[in-house]
Protein backbone atom coordinates (compact mmCIF):
# COMPACT_ATOMS: atom_id res chain seq x y z
CA UNK A 1 0.00 0.00 0.00
CA UNK A 2 3.27 2.84 1.00
CA UNK A 3 4.58 1.48 -2.42
CA UNK A 4 1.39 2.54 -4.30
CA UNK A 5 1.10 6.19 -2.45
CA UNK A 6 4.47 6.62 -3.22
CA UNK A 7 4.31 5.91 -6.95
CA UNK A 8 1.04 8.32 -7.38
CA UNK A 9 3.05 11.24 -5.72
CA UNK A 10 6.03 10.68 -6.65
CA UNK A 11 8.24 10.59 -10.10
CA UNK A 12 11.00 7.48 -10.73
CA UNK A 13 14.39 7.69 -10.06
CA UNK A 14 15.66 5.50 -12.85
CA UNK A 15 13.78 5.57 -16.19
CA UNK A 16 13.59 4.05 -19.02
CA UNK A 17 12.46 0.47 -17.95
CA UNK A 18 15.65 -0.94 -16.79
CA UNK A 19 16.85 -3.99 -15.72
CA UNK A 20 19.79 -4.87 -13.31
CA UNK A 21 22.14 -5.40 -16.30
CA UNK A 22 21.67 -2.52 -18.53
CA UNK A 23 21.79 -0.35 -15.32
CA UNK A 24 25.23 -2.18 -15.12
CA UNK A 25 25.95 -2.02 -19.21
CA UNK A 26 24.95 1.72 -18.96
CA UNK A 27 27.05 2.65 -15.66
CA UNK A 28 30.41 0.93 -16.80
CA UNK A 29 30.23 1.87 -20.56
CA UNK A 30 31.89 5.17 -19.70
CA UNK A 31 34.76 3.23 -18.14
CA UNK A 32 34.68 0.66 -20.24
CA UNK A 33 34.50 2.10 -24.05
CA UNK A 34 36.21 4.80 -25.44
CA UNK A 35 35.62 8.79 -24.66
CA UNK A 36 33.68 10.72 -26.44
CA UNK A 37 34.65 14.03 -28.61
CA UNK A 38 32.86 16.05 -25.98
CA UNK A 39 34.87 14.10 -23.09
CA UNK A 40 38.22 15.16 -25.00
CA UNK A 41 37.25 19.11 -25.11
CA UNK A 42 36.55 19.35 -21.73
CA UNK A 43 39.70 17.69 -20.95
CA UNK A 44 41.76 19.81 -23.13
CA UNK A 45 40.45 22.98 -22.42
CA UNK A 46 40.63 21.74 -18.20
CA UNK A 47 44.12 20.90 -18.89
CA UNK A 48 45.58 23.98 -20.23
CA UNK A 49 43.88 25.96 -17.39
CA UNK A 50 45.35 23.48 -14.98
CA UNK A 51 48.75 23.85 -16.68
CA UNK A 52 48.83 27.66 -17.15
CA UNK A 53 47.91 27.81 -13.31
CA UNK A 54 50.71 25.31 -12.33
CA UNK A 55 53.44 27.85 -14.22
CA UNK A 56 51.73 30.52 -11.94
CA UNK A 57 52.05 28.58 -8.94
CA UNK A 58 55.89 27.96 -9.73
CA UNK A 59 56.66 31.72 -10.28
CA UNK A 60 54.64 32.29 -6.90
CA UNK A 61 56.97 30.06 -5.20
CA UNK A 62 60.25 31.10 -7.47
CA UNK A 63 59.37 34.88 -6.85
CA UNK A 64 57.88 34.91 -3.47
CA UNK A 65 54.00 36.24 -2.42
CA UNK A 66 55.01 40.16 -3.86
CA UNK A 67 53.87 38.65 -7.09
CA UNK A 68 50.31 39.03 -5.82
CA UNK A 69 48.72 41.93 -5.10
CA UNK A 70 48.95 42.15 -1.69
CA UNK A 71 49.51 45.51 0.76
CA UNK A 72 50.11 46.25 4.15
CA UNK A 73 46.65 46.80 4.85
CA UNK A 74 45.17 43.68 2.53
CA UNK A 75 47.26 40.75 3.75
CA UNK A 76 44.46 38.28 3.34
CA UNK A 77 42.69 38.50 -0.15
CA UNK A 78 42.28 36.20 -3.54
CA UNK A 79 44.11 33.53 -1.82
CA UNK A 80 41.75 32.71 1.25
CA UNK A 81 38.63 33.60 -0.66
CA UNK A 82 39.54 30.93 -2.99
CA UNK A 83 40.45 28.65 0.17
CA UNK A 84 36.87 29.52 1.79
CA UNK A 85 35.32 28.67 -1.44
CA UNK A 86 36.54 25.87 -2.54
CA UNK A 87 36.00 24.50 1.00
CA UNK A 88 32.77 25.52 0.30
CA UNK A 89 32.26 23.55 -2.59
CA UNK A 90 33.59 20.43 -0.91
CA UNK A 91 30.46 20.33 1.86
CA UNK A 92 27.96 18.93 -0.13
CA UNK A 93 29.83 15.94 -1.07
CA UNK A 94 29.36 15.01 2.58
CA UNK A 95 26.28 16.20 3.49
CA UNK A 96 25.00 13.99 0.09
CA UNK A 97 26.64 11.01 1.40
CA UNK A 98 26.78 11.16 5.27
CA UNK A 99 23.30 12.68 6.24
CA UNK A 100 20.91 11.95 3.39
CA UNK A 101 21.97 8.21 3.90
CA UNK A 102 21.38 8.46 7.57
CA UNK A 103 17.70 9.75 6.57
CA UNK A 104 17.26 7.15 3.92
CA UNK A 105 16.86 9.44 1.21
CA UNK A 106 16.66 6.91 -2.08
CA UNK A 107 17.35 9.91 -4.31
CA UNK A 108 20.87 10.46 -3.65
CA UNK A 109 22.13 7.23 -5.10
CA UNK A 110 22.40 8.75 -8.32
CA UNK A 111 24.44 11.66 -7.78
CA UNK A 112 26.50 11.06 -4.44
CA UNK A 113 29.37 8.92 -5.95
CA UNK A 114 30.16 12.35 -8.48
CA UNK A 115 29.38 14.52 -5.17
CA UNK A 116 32.59 12.15 -2.58
CA UNK A 117 34.78 12.79 -5.97
CA UNK A 118 34.14 16.72 -5.97
CA UNK A 119 34.69 16.98 -2.48
CA UNK A 120 37.75 15.22 -2.38
CA UNK A 121 38.94 16.98 -5.65
CA UNK A 122 37.76 20.75 -3.74
CA UNK A 123 39.48 20.20 -0.61
CA UNK A 124 42.94 19.47 -2.65
CA UNK A 125 42.79 22.86 -4.55
CA UNK A 126 41.63 24.45 -1.23
CA UNK A 127 44.45 22.96 0.76
CA UNK A 128 46.84 24.48 -1.76
CA UNK A 129 45.65 28.24 -0.93
CA UNK A 130 47.27 28.45 2.95
CA UNK A 131 50.23 26.69 1.89
CA UNK A 132 51.24 29.01 -0.37
CA UNK A 133 50.47 31.56 1.45
CA UNK A 134 52.61 31.01 4.07
CA UNK A 135 55.58 32.49 1.91
CA UNK A 136 57.71 29.39 2.44
CA UNK A 137 55.80 26.23 1.66
CA UNK A 138 58.93 24.18 1.78
CA UNK A 139 58.51 25.13 5.58
CA UNK A 140 55.05 24.69 6.72
CA UNK A 141 56.14 21.40 8.70
CA UNK A 142 56.26 23.63 11.41
CA UNK A 143 52.49 24.04 11.41
CA UNK A 144 52.58 20.37 13.62
CA UNK A 145 53.87 19.49 17.10
CA UNK A 146 57.03 18.52 15.93
CA UNK A 147 59.99 17.93 18.37
CA UNK A 148 62.29 20.11 19.79
CA UNK A 149 65.27 19.44 17.37
CA UNK A 150 63.62 21.40 14.96
CA UNK A 151 63.84 24.30 16.68
CA UNK A 152 62.31 26.53 19.43
CA UNK A 153 58.94 27.24 17.01
CA UNK A 154 55.93 26.05 18.11
CA UNK A 155 52.66 25.92 17.11
CA UNK A 156 49.96 28.08 18.65
CA UNK A 157 47.17 25.60 19.67
CA UNK A 158 44.86 28.53 21.20
CA UNK A 159 44.92 29.92 16.98
CA UNK A 160 41.75 28.93 14.89
CA UNK A 161 44.62 29.07 12.08
CA UNK A 162 45.49 25.86 13.11
CA UNK A 163 42.11 24.36 13.89
CA UNK A 164 42.02 24.10 10.25
CA UNK A 165 44.67 22.07 9.54
CA UNK A 166 43.64 19.52 11.98
CA UNK A 167 39.26 20.05 10.72
CA UNK A 168 40.53 20.30 7.12
CA UNK A 169 42.61 17.40 6.89
CA UNK A 170 40.21 15.06 9.31
CA UNK A 171 37.70 15.78 6.68
CA UNK A 172 39.50 15.13 3.67
CA UNK A 173 40.99 11.95 5.43
CA UNK A 174 37.53 10.62 6.24
CA UNK A 175 35.81 11.82 2.85
CA UNK A 176 38.54 9.94 0.76
CA UNK A 177 37.89 6.80 3.02
CA UNK A 178 33.98 6.95 2.55
CA UNK A 179 34.06 7.75 -0.94
CA UNK A 180 36.95 4.79 -1.74
CA UNK A 181 34.41 2.45 0.44
CA UNK A 182 31.26 2.95 -1.96
CA UNK A 183 33.28 2.52 -4.88
CA UNK A 184 34.79 -1.38 -3.62
CA UNK A 185 31.40 -3.15 -5.05
CA UNK A 186 31.74 -1.45 -8.13
CA UNK A 187 35.50 -2.08 -9.14
CA UNK A 188 34.72 -5.35 -8.10
CA UNK A 189 31.98 -5.40 -11.09
CA UNK A 190 34.52 -4.32 -13.67
CA UNK A 191 36.69 -6.01 -11.94
CA UNK A 192 34.73 -9.26 -12.95
CA UNK A 193 33.70 -7.86 -16.74
CA UNK A 194 37.29 -7.17 -17.53
CA UNK A 195 38.76 -8.66 -20.46
CA UNK A 196 42.56 -8.09 -20.60
CA UNK A 197 44.10 -9.21 -17.80
CA UNK A 198 46.43 -6.08 -16.82
CA UNK A 199 42.87 -4.40 -16.32
CA UNK A 200 41.02 -7.36 -14.41
CA UNK A 201 44.86 -7.27 -12.26
CA UNK A 202 43.87 -3.36 -11.49
CA UNK A 203 40.25 -3.60 -10.49
CA UNK A 204 41.16 -6.68 -8.56
CA UNK A 205 43.60 -4.86 -6.76
CA UNK A 206 41.74 -2.08 -6.15
CA UNK A 207 38.31 -3.68 -4.92
CA UNK A 208 40.34 -5.67 -1.87
CA UNK A 209 38.97 -9.29 -2.78
CA UNK A 210 35.26 -8.02 -2.82
CA UNK A 211 32.82 -11.05 -3.72
CA UNK A 212 29.46 -9.59 -3.50
CA UNK A 213 28.20 -12.11 -0.11
CA UNK A 214 26.10 -11.55 2.25
CA UNK A 215 28.77 -11.15 5.09
CA UNK A 216 30.36 -8.32 2.78
CA UNK A 217 27.54 -6.42 1.91
CA UNK A 218 26.56 -6.58 5.89
CA UNK A 219 29.90 -5.10 6.48
CA UNK A 220 29.94 -2.49 4.28
CA UNK A 221 26.18 -1.03 5.34
CA UNK A 222 27.78 -1.39 9.12
CA UNK A 223 30.80 0.50 7.90
CA UNK A 224 29.05 3.29 5.64
CA UNK A 225 26.96 3.86 8.51
CA UNK A 226 29.65 4.27 11.01
CA UNK A 227 31.24 6.67 8.97
CA UNK A 228 28.41 8.46 7.97
CA UNK A 229 28.23 9.21 11.63
CA UNK A 230 31.13 10.43 11.61
CA UNK A 231 31.34 12.76 8.89
CA UNK A 232 28.23 14.58 9.71
CA UNK A 233 29.44 16.29 12.37
CA UNK A 234 32.01 17.24 10.23
CA UNK A 235 30.10 19.22 8.06
CA UNK A 236 28.89 21.01 10.63
CA UNK A 237 32.39 21.79 12.21
CA UNK A 238 34.27 22.04 8.97
CA UNK A 239 33.15 25.22 8.06
CA UNK A 240 32.26 26.60 11.63
CA UNK A 241 36.79 26.39 12.35
CA UNK A 242 37.19 28.32 9.17
CA UNK A 243 34.58 31.21 10.46
CA UNK A 244 36.57 31.02 13.58
CA UNK A 245 39.16 32.03 11.54
CA UNK A 246 37.48 35.32 11.25
CA UNK A 247 34.57 35.69 14.06
CA UNK A 248 38.04 35.49 16.64
CA UNK A 249 39.40 38.48 15.14
CA UNK A 250 38.47 42.23 16.01
CA UNK A 251 38.77 43.12 12.37
CA UNK A 252 35.39 44.89 11.39
CA UNK A 253 32.86 42.90 9.64
CA UNK A 254 34.17 39.72 10.92
CA UNK A 255 33.77 39.99 14.64
CA UNK A 256 30.28 37.97 14.63
CA UNK A 257 29.25 35.15 16.52
CA UNK A 258 26.63 34.85 12.84
CA UNK A 259 29.39 33.51 11.33
CA UNK A 260 29.85 29.50 12.26
CA UNK A 261 26.00 28.67 11.27
CA UNK A 262 26.17 31.51 8.04
CA UNK A 263 29.39 29.85 6.61
CA UNK A 264 27.96 26.27 7.01
CA UNK A 265 24.82 27.72 5.12
CA UNK A 266 26.32 29.11 2.60
CA UNK A 267 29.11 26.27 2.15
CA UNK A 268 26.18 23.58 1.74
CA UNK A 269 24.41 26.53 -0.45
CA UNK A 270 27.75 26.45 -2.76
CA UNK A 271 28.75 23.04 -2.94
CA UNK A 272 25.14 21.93 -4.21
CA UNK A 273 25.39 24.64 -6.56
CA UNK A 274 28.61 23.25 -7.81
CA UNK A 275 27.34 19.25 -7.79
CA UNK A 276 24.16 20.98 -9.98
CA UNK A 277 26.80 22.13 -12.56
CA UNK A 278 28.31 18.71 -12.64
CA UNK A 279 25.92 16.64 -12.78
CA UNK A 280 24.09 18.43 -15.53
CA UNK A 281 27.49 18.17 -17.46
CA UNK A 282 28.07 14.89 -16.98
CA UNK A 283 24.12 13.37 -17.47
CA UNK A 284 24.69 14.94 -20.92
CA UNK A 285 28.36 14.13 -21.79
CA UNK A 286 28.11 10.37 -21.06
CA UNK A 287 24.56 9.89 -22.02
CA UNK A 288 22.90 9.04 -18.29
CA UNK A 289 19.86 11.27 -18.62
CA UNK A 290 18.02 7.95 -17.71
CA UNK A 291 19.54 8.28 -14.08
CA UNK A 292 20.37 11.80 -13.26
CA UNK A 293 16.48 12.83 -13.75
CA UNK A 294 14.71 15.71 -13.49
CA UNK A 295 13.77 14.25 -9.83
CA UNK A 296 16.79 14.59 -8.64
CA UNK A 297 17.57 18.12 -10.20
CA UNK A 298 14.54 18.87 -8.56
CA UNK A 299 15.27 17.41 -5.28
CA UNK A 300 18.74 19.35 -5.11
CA UNK A 301 17.04 22.75 -6.06
CA UNK A 302 14.89 22.51 -3.27
CA UNK A 303 17.71 22.20 -0.75
CA UNK A 304 19.22 25.19 -2.80
CA UNK A 305 16.46 27.24 -1.97
CA UNK A 306 16.23 26.36 1.38
CA UNK A 307 19.90 27.27 2.42
CA UNK A 308 19.71 30.35 0.01
CA UNK A 309 17.25 31.88 1.72
CA UNK A 310 19.21 31.53 4.97
CA UNK A 311 22.34 32.96 3.20
CA UNK A 312 19.86 35.80 2.47
CA UNK A 313 18.52 36.05 6.17
CA UNK A 314 22.15 35.82 7.47
CA UNK A 315 22.89 39.41 4.94
CA UNK A 316 20.32 40.81 6.57
CA UNK A 317 21.17 39.98 10.13
CA UNK A 318 24.34 41.50 9.64
CA UNK A 319 23.25 44.43 9.26
CA UNK A 320 20.75 44.77 11.68
CA UNK A 321 23.54 43.45 14.39
CA UNK A 322 25.61 45.92 13.24
CA UNK A 323 23.75 49.13 13.53
CA UNK A 324 22.43 47.11 17.12
CA UNK A 325 25.35 46.78 18.27
CA UNK A 326 26.14 51.18 18.08
CA UNK A 327 29.34 49.88 17.19
CA UNK A 328 30.67 52.90 14.75
CA UNK A 329 33.51 51.01 13.00
CA UNK A 330 30.82 47.82 12.37
CA UNK A 331 28.26 49.77 11.13
CA UNK A 332 30.68 51.71 9.00
CA UNK A 333 31.83 48.10 7.59
CA UNK A 334 29.05 47.27 6.07
CA UNK A 335 27.98 50.62 4.39
CA UNK A 336 30.71 50.48 3.23
CA UNK A 337 30.77 46.72 1.21
CA UNK A 338 27.51 47.86 -0.04
CA UNK A 339 28.28 51.62 -1.21
CA UNK A 340 31.87 52.06 -1.10
CA UNK A 341 34.43 51.18 -3.58
CA UNK A 342 33.40 47.94 -3.95
CA UNK A 343 29.75 47.90 -4.00
CA UNK A 344 29.65 46.56 -7.65
CA UNK A 345 30.97 42.96 -6.08
CA UNK A 346 28.56 43.28 -2.47
CA UNK A 347 25.66 43.50 -5.05
CA UNK A 348 26.94 40.88 -7.15
CA UNK A 349 26.90 38.55 -4.25
CA UNK A 350 23.46 39.84 -3.26
CA UNK A 351 22.07 39.30 -6.82
CA UNK A 352 23.47 35.82 -7.98
CA UNK A 353 23.10 34.43 -4.11
CA UNK A 354 19.41 35.94 -2.67
CA UNK A 355 17.90 36.83 -5.82
CA UNK A 356 18.40 33.91 -8.42
CA UNK A 357 17.62 31.06 -5.96
CA UNK A 358 14.35 31.83 -5.44
CA UNK A 359 13.08 31.67 -9.33
CA UNK A 360 13.60 28.06 -8.20
CA UNK A 361 10.07 28.89 -6.37
CA UNK A 362 8.88 28.22 -10.00
CA UNK A 363 8.23 24.66 -10.23
CA UNK A 364 8.80 25.14 -14.05
CA UNK A 365 12.16 26.41 -13.43
CA UNK A 366 12.90 24.34 -10.95
CA UNK A 367 12.05 21.24 -13.17
CA UNK A 368 14.48 23.18 -16.14
CA UNK A 369 17.74 21.24 -16.77
CA UNK A 370 18.74 24.61 -18.87
CA UNK A 371 17.71 26.69 -16.09
CA UNK A 372 19.24 24.64 -13.02
CA UNK A 373 22.56 24.82 -14.47
CA UNK A 374 22.49 28.47 -15.54
CA UNK A 375 21.29 29.49 -11.77
CA UNK A 376 24.09 26.99 -10.58
CA UNK A 377 26.62 28.95 -12.53
CA UNK A 378 25.15 32.03 -10.88
CA UNK A 379 25.58 30.69 -7.51
CA UNK A 380 29.05 29.86 -7.69
CA UNK A 381 29.79 33.17 -9.00
CA UNK A 382 27.99 34.90 -6.09
CA UNK A 383 29.51 32.56 -3.46
CA UNK A 384 33.00 33.36 -4.67
CA UNK A 385 32.24 37.03 -4.41
CA UNK A 386 30.58 36.45 -1.39
CA UNK A 387 33.89 35.21 0.64
CA UNK A 388 35.31 38.52 -1.23
CA UNK A 389 33.47 41.27 -0.11
CA UNK A 390 34.01 39.14 3.31
CA UNK A 391 37.81 39.12 3.50
CA UNK A 392 39.37 41.53 1.23
CA UNK A 393 36.87 44.19 1.19
CA UNK A 394 36.68 44.18 4.62
CA UNK A 395 40.21 44.64 5.07
CA UNK A 396 40.71 47.76 2.83
CA UNK A 397 38.89 49.71 5.46
CA UNK A 398 40.34 49.29 8.91
CA UNK A 399 40.23 51.58 12.03
CA UNK A 400 42.76 54.26 10.45
CA UNK A 401 42.36 55.70 7.55
CA UNK A 402 45.54 56.54 6.74
CA UNK A 403 46.22 53.02 6.88
CA UNK A 404 43.27 52.19 3.74
CA UNK A 405 44.73 51.03 0.94
CA UNK A 406 42.62 49.15 -2.58
CA UNK A 407 43.73 45.65 -3.42
CA UNK A 408 44.04 44.72 -6.87
CA UNK A 409 44.74 41.17 -7.83
CA UNK A 410 47.24 40.34 -10.72
CA UNK A 411 47.43 38.12 -12.94
CA UNK A 412 49.64 35.62 -10.99
CA UNK A 413 47.15 35.27 -8.22
CA UNK A 414 44.27 35.01 -11.35
CA UNK A 415 46.27 32.51 -13.19
CA UNK A 416 46.68 30.32 -9.82
CA UNK A 417 42.76 30.08 -8.92
CA UNK A 418 42.10 29.29 -13.16
CA UNK A 419 44.81 26.54 -12.58
CA UNK A 420 42.90 24.92 -9.33
CA UNK A 421 39.77 24.97 -11.36
CA UNK A 422 41.20 23.59 -14.19
CA UNK A 423 42.75 20.67 -11.92
CA UNK A 424 39.28 20.41 -10.49
CA UNK A 425 37.80 19.53 -13.71
CA UNK A 426 40.87 17.38 -14.82
CA UNK A 427 40.90 15.05 -11.73
CA UNK A 428 36.81 14.91 -12.31
CA UNK A 429 37.02 13.87 -15.74
CA UNK A 430 39.96 11.40 -15.52
CA UNK A 431 37.36 10.02 -12.25
CA UNK A 432 34.69 9.46 -15.09
CA UNK A 433 36.70 7.48 -17.21
CA UNK A 434 38.42 5.18 -14.55
CA UNK A 435 35.52 4.51 -11.72
CA UNK A 436 31.76 4.53 -12.20
CA UNK A 437 30.41 7.55 -11.55
CA UNK A 438 27.11 6.26 -10.27
CA UNK A 439 26.88 3.56 -7.61
CA UNK A 440 25.39 1.11 -9.40
CA UNK A 441 25.01 -1.31 -7.11
CA UNK A 442 23.42 1.10 -4.81
CA UNK A 443 21.03 1.72 -7.57
CA UNK A 444 19.77 -1.74 -8.14
CA UNK A 445 18.76 -1.95 -4.86
CA UNK A 446 15.84 0.96 -4.94
CA UNK A 447 14.96 -0.42 -8.88
CA UNK A 448 11.57 -1.87 -8.06
CA UNK A 449 10.89 0.61 -5.70
CA UNK A 450 12.03 3.54 -8.37
CA UNK A 451 12.01 2.15 -11.28
CA UNK A 452 10.12 3.67 -13.93
CA UNK A 453 8.28 0.34 -14.62
CA UNK A 454 7.50 -0.79 -11.67
CA UNK A 455 5.79 2.31 -10.57
CA UNK A 456 3.71 2.16 -14.13
CA UNK A 457 2.82 -1.40 -12.86
CA UNK A 458 1.82 -0.32 -8.89
CA UNK A 459 -0.67 2.27 -11.29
Amino acid sequence: MSQLHEAVVRDPLVLGEKTYHQITEDVCRPVEGKANKFWWMAFTISLTAFLWGFCCFAYTVGTGIGAWGLNRTVGWAWDITNFVWWIGIGHAGTLISAILLLFRQRWRMSINRSAEAMTIFAVMCAGLFPALHTGRPWLDYFMFPLPNQFGSLWVNFNSPLLWDVFAVSTYFSVSLVFWYLGLIPDLATIRDRAITPARKFIYGVLAFGWKGTARDWGRFEEVALVLAGISTPLVLSVHTIVSFDFATSIVPGWHTTIFPPYFVAGAIFSGFAMVMTLLVITRKVLGLEEYITVQHIESMNKIIILTGSIVGIAYITEFFIAWYSGVEYESYAFINRATGPYWWAYWMMMTCNVITPQLFWIRKIRRSIVASFIISIFINIGMWFERFVIIAVSLTRDYIPSAWAMYHPTFVEVGIFIGTIGFFFTCFLIFARVFPVIALNELKTILKRTGDQFLKRHE
